[in-house]
């Protein structure tokens, strides 16, 4: 019993499209191998899926590029022409654009103003006073911030010295440690200096007088004045 025929149209189902697609691209690469060896025939085969997957078959001896130089060739039909002349006018409009670009560069240095008309030179002393009052605003804005910022460290500062005489000192006010004049007292100063100036005072005071002269001494107290 043979197969029924198949009519020839696009196939709706998705899936039964695929499945198709996929059987018959394997028949027609194994039809252009056979050719390829039975008929020594150089064969060039290139498809795309309807979902854009590209399949291509091409003989062993030659490449694609030759294949479509001989049907260019053969058929006298140029194929690149036509994006040759696109690529041509992009880059005809980008050497415009960047020739544009260098002439206002160096027009903003105060070089080629010779050919400007008096508008012309107005708008463009115009558009160099807002840049240069968007680069004052920029660099008043770092000032400001980076201003801010010491301030901040600075505050912090102040707090973790003042935290750390009052852990030392043992009040909340600054404690204020200065030399004791006393006169006969064998005075000693031990100063530490970290922002401001605050001594630590020593002094010794006789607790006994000299019993024998030149001989033995008394004791000292050592207190903190």
């Amino acid at each position: 019993m043979g197969r029924g025929k198949i009519e020839i149209k696009r196939i709706e189902n998705d899936t039964n499209r695929q499945v198709t697609y996929s059987k018959r691209r394997g028949g027609i690469m194994k039809k252009a191998r056979e050719l390829t060896v039975l008929c020594d025939a150089e064969v060039s085969l290139i498809m795309f899926s309807s979902t854009g997957k590209f399949h291509e078959y091409i003989s062993p001896t030659t490449t694609t590029k030759i294949i479509i130089d001989r049907y260019q060739q053969t058929a006298g039909v140029n194929l690149w022409q036509s994006h040759y002349e696109k690529m041509q006018e992009s880059l005809n409009k980008l050497k415009e654009t960047n020739n544009n670009l260098r002439r206002e560069i160096m027009q903003r240095m105060g070089e080629d103003l010779d050919e400007l008309n008096i508008e012309e030179l107005r708008g463009l002393e115009q558009n160099m006073d807002y840049s240069l009052k968007i680069v004052r605003d920029q660099k008043y804005h770092k000032i400001q911030t980076q201003t801010d910022t010491y301030k901040k460290k600075l505050k912090n500062s102040e707090e973790a010295h003042k935290n750390l005489l009052r852990e030392f000192g043992g009040r909340d006010e600054d404690p204020d440690y200065g030399l004791m004049d006393h006169e006969g007292h064998y005075e000693s100063e031990l100063r530490v200096a970290n922002g401001g100036s605050h001594s630590f005072a020593f002094h010794l005071q006789p607790g006994q007088p000299n019993l024998q002269e030149g001989g033995i001494y008394g004791f000292h107290d050592l207190r903190l004045a």
